[in-house]
């Protein structure tokens, strides 16, 4: 009885829109993050308010957006209907309210009920949303979801439409910051997905006249393609596929211009129906892995009230295309059944080019079996007492563990047992595992992916990030490099990417491989400790500290003790993502990094050689007074 007595009316408490959003922003737009991760918040926010003008543009109204992103602030206006004057304040503050309840409006949108908006307001230290209709507009301004201003409506010559500029709250999303390279990719999406819709953004202009098409043709170099590419359009749906010479498999899905990274009943059903498709086609029973190795490929489809599961539309767990039509599965295998079958009889050269990419892939696979059978014995007796991986209790790939936990799963690969014993010392058990290397692994570029099976540390490794079938095991959402910022360090870190590049750029692509980022120097006086990660940093520290303070440079990550790693691995970690872009040709970047192209290599080195600088500053006005060579 005792323990009821408190339990009252008084108990329960009600929160208002934003203090629930402010409180729980996972539930709204995913994990938080710093911007270095390509689905981090901060990329959500600007998706939530980019999908609301995608579909002004599918209704037909408006086919230019307007989008300008800073450091810290994002404004976007689109030339759609704009929002009636009436409920500017209502449709970005009230929870419930929206356009997108009529199915009959917005049978097949992005948005679905108008949450999004709601929670960028919320997430905002600043939000102004802006509405122009019929030669009327109006503005509204928050801070933290609290109106600040509500102006009267005003006569203005501006064309119809919705501009919204907002700065994502920086007491929430902490050392933010925005990578130029995952908006582009985030803007190309939308114009490969709208024909016929220009997206400028910070100047450049964003077009796309053929979709899907060219998507896979900004993907694949055309050095790498074995045959061009397949494309096909029907109601609803629209594929296209290639097949390259790099391993794995690559997919680019989309349920209503939503980019689901993390795919879905849709996806499934392709990468099924190609299989079948292929099969059915050349009358042979070839093995599902054969055909789909080297596979790049992308998918759209529309359908009505999707289910996702999760309020950031990553996964799409629906299984029907309508309340009436077929099941999902059906209507992708129908489609790609009979496109394919009619595409590849009408294109017989491009027939024999995929036969002989699915013939060469069987050969590949028959020749390392044996030796992969073996490795893979060896690395399950090796699993029960590896002593080069120090895992930990959560996992990427586990369906039962809480979604946040799951994505803050990272694995960091080190040199040598004095970095791997801090690391181990200083890290989140939970979430953070450790595999050490020894020394220098092995220069596998241009080599088969026999040598992942027959060296025993990339066997290993393999086995520990679960990715010998490809990506959808991944047991680590990170996969950090943490070598030494000397020259062997730098050299290990080539090597390692030159393996993931080589035999799994997938998982590169999808931007699951980063640079551990540690302080170069101590600076600390009696009163306060400074970690620096630049030079400009050392100076601006021994300025604020005074010359007398104590200068420590960390030569190699076991000269920082346990107790110091803690605060560098934790909840202020500087990661380094390793992004692909599109002049990225990943062929030629091995080559000339790690071929054997010793004189142009030479000459770069020499061209690129930087001098570093120590800057000397006046005592008594501050300022940098003159420069000397370090």
């Amino acid at each position: 009885m005792a323990a009821n007595a408190n339990y009252t009316e008084d108990s329960i408490k009600s929160l208002d829109w934003k203090e629930h959003i402010r409180l729980r922003p996972g539930m709204y737009i995913g994990k938080l993050g710093d911007g270095s991760a390509q689905d981090d918040g901060i990329y959500v926010m600007v998706k939530e308010i980019l999908d609301n003008s995608i579909d002004e543009h599918m209704m037909g109204h408006g086919r230019t957006i307007e989008v300008k992103i800073s450091e810290h602030k994002v404004e976007i206006r689109d030339y759609g209907r704009g929002i009636p004057l009436g409920k500017v304040i209502d449709c970005v503050s009230k929870i419930n309210t929206g356009g997108k309840y009529d199915s009959g409006a917005f049978q097949k949108s992005v948005g679905l009920n108008g949450v999004g908006t709601k929670a960028v307001n919320a997430l905002s230290e600043n939000f102004m949303v802006q509405s122009f209709r019929e030669g009327e507009c109006k503005v509204a301004r928050f801070q933290m979801g609290e109106l600040k201003e509500d102006s009267k409506i005003e006569k203005t010559s501006e064309r119809n439409g919705t501009k919204i500029v907002f700065s994502p709250d920086a007491t929430i999303f902490k050392n933010y910051h925005f990578i130029p390279e995952y908006l582009e990719n985030q803007i190309w999406n939308y114009a490969f997905l709208n024909s016929g819709l220009t997206i400028n953004f910070n100047g450049v202009k964003f077009y796309s006249q053929n979709g899907l098409l060219d998507l896979l043709d900004r993907k694949v170099d055309d050095d790498s393609r074995r045959y061009p590419i397949i494309h096909l359009k029907g109601n609803d749906i629209e594929i296209a596929i290639t097949h390259s010479n790099q391993y794995g498999e690559e997919y680019y899905s989309f349920v209503n211009g939503q980019f689901t990274t993390q795919g879905g009943t849709h996806l499934a059903a392709f990468r099924e129906s190609i299989v079948k498709s292929v099969r059915d086609f050349f009358k042979k029973d070839y093995d599902a892995s054969d055909i789909r190795q080297s596979v790049v490929a992308a998918i759209a489809v529309r359908v009505q009230e999707p289910v996702f599961e999760s309020q950031t539309k990553t996964k799409l767990g629906s299984h029907s295309v309508g309340p009436d039509g077929p099941t999902l599965r059906t209507f992708v295998n129908d489609f790609v059944k009979v496109e394919l079958d009619n595409y590849l009889h009408q294109n017989p050269d491009t027939a024999n080019a995929l036969l002989k990419r699915i013939l060469q892939s069987e050969r590949e696979r028959k020749e390392i079996s044996g030796i992969k059978k073996l490795a893979n014995e060896r690395a399950k007796k090796a699993n029960l007492h590896n002593k080069k991986l120090r895992d930990c209790r959560v996992h990427y790939d586990d369906p039962k563990a809480d979604a946040e936990l799951k994505d803050g799963t990272m694995l960091f690969l080190t040199e040598g047992d004095s970095a791997s014993g801090s690391i181990t010392k200083s890290r989140n058990v939970q979430t953070q595992a450790v595999f050490s290397l020894r020394g220098k692994p092995l220069n596998c570029y241009s080599m088969t992916k026999k040598v992942v099976y027959e060296n025993e540390e990339f066997n290993l490794l393999q086995h520990a990030l679960n990715i010998e079938d490809g990506i959808e095991g991944l047991r680590y959402r990170k996969i950090v490099i943490a070598t030494d910022a000397d020259v062997d360090g730098m050299h290990i870190r080539l090597l390692i990417m030159t393996y993931f590049l080589q035999f799994f750029p997938d998982l590169v692509k999808n931007g699951h491989l980063y640079i551990l980022d540690t302080p170069l120097f101590r600076v600390r006086n009696k009163k306060e400790t400074i970690y620096c990660y630049t030079d400009e940093e050392r100076q601006r520290a021994i300025h604020k500290l005074g010359k007398a303070a104590e200068i420590t440079r960390f030569k190699g990550l076991g000269e920082i003790s346990p107790e110091e790693f803690g605060t560098f691995i934790g909840e202020d970690i500087r990661l380094e993502p390793i992004i692909l872009n599109k002049e990225t040709k990943i062929a030629d970047l091995l080559s000339f990094y790690m071929g054997k192209n010793t004189p142009n290599r030479q000459t770069f080195i020499i061209d690129n050689l930087k001098i570093e600088k120590d800057i000397v500053f006046d005592d008594a006005t501050a300022n940098p007074i003159e420069e000397e060579v370090a």
